[in-house]
């Protein structure tokens, strides 16, 4: 076997093992559960919601948070607006007979509102959420269950995304969403979650610390929880129904900003890679962010090597039509995502391929963004295209 084959093998299994190989090792390894030791509990909670021009949810979203079954003496509602010039902070204000408290800050950026906003909060545990994402009715209480257990200092909610926009992204995405609730299952299992959502997570109030700027926030905020030796589970009872975003071009901004940031953090957490220090959990950080993000550099690797050994067999000509085909498929997507075929079962044969692409080209532009040195700390909404 010449030195290109060789090399196609080694490359094309560290792909294999990132969405294959890692998977089978969790389910593998989750037979050695680790229970989380649930009761019934009611600590006092603060639900922190960071919003930026929001009027046109803002309302719905408090509504959702004040009719949540548990007890309002224990809840406190907390909303950090950064620089909101629309009708967002009057909206707030508007429910501040329902105990609703508005943190108006100047535009600073999320983070900064973030620290501002939980520097307010008097809860045992604070629970974040996007201004957008709606709560299932019990899902404060089932995040409340899980602290129960001294061992947890973290839980991480479970997103469930409501609408399909009908265009490729939008179906991948929720196949990717499935995908990685699979995982966070068997994660939480035998240990803790890689890390938690943005829609829907909380940890003990003594454990946060302020988020420096240029990094993903809730992936700093739930990774530092296993970095004080407690564990981060996952909570499938609570729920946060999210729109996918607008469209895929919001999509892909979406995931680069992400990546590009989730990166940052994971620099700045770069002691969790220390498997002296975190055992299994600093492999499952370095298989599920770190290996999946750095995908797209052995993709190219791999079809060139293909091509190159295409004519030592028939296995070499298989593999490179099957690629081919692949990424032919993800070219059809491209072509008609925005076009009603993607909302018939066929769909799934494109979008696939289709998110598969534009997932790893969003983490091409994330560590762009990364290595240059380039930062986004001021946000805007990703509901708009």
């Amino acid at each position: 076997m010449t030195l290109p084959c060789v090399t196609l093998w080694l490359a094309l299994s560290v792909v294999i093992y990132a969405y294959v190989g890692f998977p089978v090792l969790l389910v593998v390894r989750g037979v050695l559960a680790r229970p989380i030791r649930k009761s019934p509990s009611t600590p006092s909670l603060t639900l922190v919601i960071i919003a930026h021009n929001e009027q046109e949810v803002i309302a719905e979203k408090l509504q959702n948070a004040i009719s949540l079954d548990y007890p309002r003496e224990k809840l406190e509602i907390l909303v950090g607006s950064d620089g909101s010039d629309d009708r967002t902070n009057e909206i707030v204000q508007g429910f501040e007979q329902h105990g609703v408290r508005l943190v108006a800050c100047p535009r600073q950026g999320k983070i900064s509102t973030l620290n501002e906003t939980v520097a307010q909060a008097q809860g045992e545990i604070l629970v974040f959420s996007d201004a957008n994402s709606m709560y299932e009715a019990g899902s404060l209480k089932a995040i409340a269950a899980c602290f129960s257990d001294p061992n947890v200092g973290g839980v991480a909610g479970d997103q469930v995304y409501t609408t399909d926009k009908g265009n490729a992204g939008s179906l991948g995405e929720r196949i990717f969403w499935n995908f990685d609730r699979f995982l966070k299952r068997m994660q939480s299992r035998s240990g803790s979650v890689t890390s938690s959502t943005g829609a829907i997570h909380a940890v003990r109030r003594e454990l946060f610390e302020p988020v420096p700027s240029g990094v993903c926030d809730d992936f700093l905020i739930s990774t530092r929880v296993v970095a004080k030796g407690y564990r981060l589970v996952f909570e499938p009872g609570a729920i946060a129904y999210e729109e996918v975003a607008a469209s895929d071009k919001a999509e892909f901004r979406r995931k680069s900003r992400i990546i590009a940031r989730g990166i940052r953090g994971l620099w700045v957490m770069r002691t969790l890679l220390n498997p002296l220090a975190y055992g299994f959990y600093s492999f499952q950080l370095a298989s599920h962010k770190l290996l999946r993000w750095s995908v797209i550099f052995l993709l190219p690797v791999i079809l060139l090597l293909n091509l190159a050994c295409v004519e030592q067999g028939f296995v070499y000509q298989l593999l490179l039509g099957l690629q081919l085909a692949f990424y032919f498929l993800a070219l059809i997507g491209i072509m008609l995502r925005n076009t009603p075929i993607f909302r018939n079962k066929l769909a799934k044969i494109m979008a696939v391929p289709y998110f598969f692409c534009m997932a790893n080209f969003s983490a091409l532009s994330g560590w762009y963004q990364f290595l240059t040195g380039r930062r986004v700390d001021i946000w805007n909404s990703n509901r708009v295209a």
